[in-house]
This record gives structure tokens, C-alpha cells and sequence, in this order.
């Protein structure tokens, strides 16, 4: 049975770590007063993101999390996934992203569907 895949998740603005592995940017924008160097990731997987028209419909609002949820989750079904999943198996990956809420974003759905579908 192959190993659970070792992905982290980490708001882009807290500071890098060694633990982090490989950090793997995963909004489709840019994240607002963030250089490269502070951001310290390896990839910018900017098309595995939600998409525009589905992220403007979450709006970050929790009463919308579970429809979200599903929605990013079929959306990922034809996500460019390959190059996170490379790494994954080189070592540890943190999912960045910029949003100020830690408990409904994209990372955390991408998180577990890469833990579900390698």
C-alpha cells in the first residue's frame, strides 16, 4: 500500500521554513505585496486553482463551503496536477495560498484531494 502523500498547507505571508519541503503556490492571482523572494516558492501552480467564476461565487463565505468544496473538487478532476505530484514524491510539498481565511480555502480542498487521488 503506497504511503500517504506528505502535503502541508501554509498562508504565503508566514515566513518559510525547512519543514515546508517544496512550497507550491496555489491561487491563481499573484498574492497582493508579495515578492518572490518573500514568497520562496518553487512552483506557481496558478491553473490548479479554482477558477475565476468560481472563485468570485465562494467569496470566502462559509455558508458556501460545502458547495465550494464540491465544485473545486470536479474542477480538479482536469487540473494540470502532474508537476505536484512529482514532487510529492520527492519529498514533502506545502500548498501556499494567500487567503486570510485558514479554514475555508482552496489549499485545504486541494490538500485532501491530493491526499485521496495522489
Amino acid at each position: 500500500m503506497p504511503a500517504t502523500p506528505v502535503v502541508s498547507i501554509k498562508r504565503v505571508y508566514e515566513p518559510p521554513a525547512a519543514s515546508d519541503g517544496t512550497r507550491v503556490l496555489v491561487d491563481r492571482v499573484w498574492p497582493r505585496g508579495m515578492t518572490k523572494e518573500h514568497a520562496a516558492v518553487a512552483l506557481w501552480a496558478r491553473d490548479v486553482g479554482p477558477s475565476t467564476a468560481l472563485r468570485k461565487w465562494f467569496g470566502h463565505e462559509p455558508a458556501r463551503w460545502e458547495e465550494f468544496q464540491r465544485r473545486y473538487r470536479e474542477e480538479l478532476k482536469s487540473a494540470p496536477l502532474d508537476e505536484i505530484r512529482r514532487l510529492i514524491a520527492k519529498g514533502p510539498v506545502t500548498l501556499v495560498y494567500s487567503a486570510h481565511d485558514e479554514a475555508h480555502n482552496q489549499a485545504i480542498v486541494l490538500a485532501d484531494y491530493l491526499r485521496d487521488f495522489g
